[in-house]
């Protein structure tokens, strides 16, 4: 199992197959997919960690396991991401990296989110060599908001757009996008 980094109190692994259940309770979990169109079933959780693992096994980057150094416990994801889908920001010569974090709710509040988006920023700008990494969120989505401003990036004056995959006039449909570059 490869540790990718670490910071005081979080490791950033890939994942191991003990992961899946927390995870997939989690992604079950109403509060944690508030801003996400639906909450996904076992079978769902289980081919996304599937896809990170294949996505961190080709680019060497990706959506990391986050474990708490102290206990062990998985706390979900934070990383970094190819972005899947096509968007004004998005370019099949030069594909955007988004940073992402998901965490189970009883990590919230405790500046796992903000300590581990941090890391992984830099991460991407000083290990990895990215010139620019994006985020997006639900317009009213506070939270991830809030930590997007407090890891340093700035939001795009022109960046709002709707989500590709999901509806005209889908109450989760309008995001706001921000940036960091190096």
């Amino acid at each position: 199992m490869s540790t990718y980094l670490t910071t005081d109190r979080l490791i950033f692994r890939e994942w191991k197959d003990e992961d899946r259940a927390p995870f997939a309770r989690m992604n079950a979990d109403p509060l944690v997919m508030e801003y996400l169109p639906r909450s996904l079933n076992e079978e769902e959780s289980n081919h996304l960690v599937d896809k990170f693992q294949e996505h961190l096994q080709k680019h060497g980057y990706g959506l990391y396991a986050v474990e708490v150094k102290e206990t062990g416990q998985f706390a979900g994801f934070i990383g970094l991401n190819r972005v899947p889908f096509k968007a004004h920001f998005t370019s099949p010569k030069k594909p955007a990296i988004e940073i992402a974090w998901r965490l189970d709710y009883e990590m919230w509040g405790q500046g796992y989110g903000s300590e581990g988006a941090q890391a992984v920023l830099n991460h991407g700008f000083d290990e990895i060599g990215l010139n620019e990494i994006v985020a997006f969120t639900v317009h009213d989505n506070t939270r991830t908001i809030y930590l997007m401003e407090k890891i340093g990036m700035e939001r795009e004056k022109k960046g709002d757009f709707h989500y590709p995959t999901l509806p005209e006039g889908h109450p989760l449909g309008d995001f706001v996008l921000y940036s960091a570059t190096k």
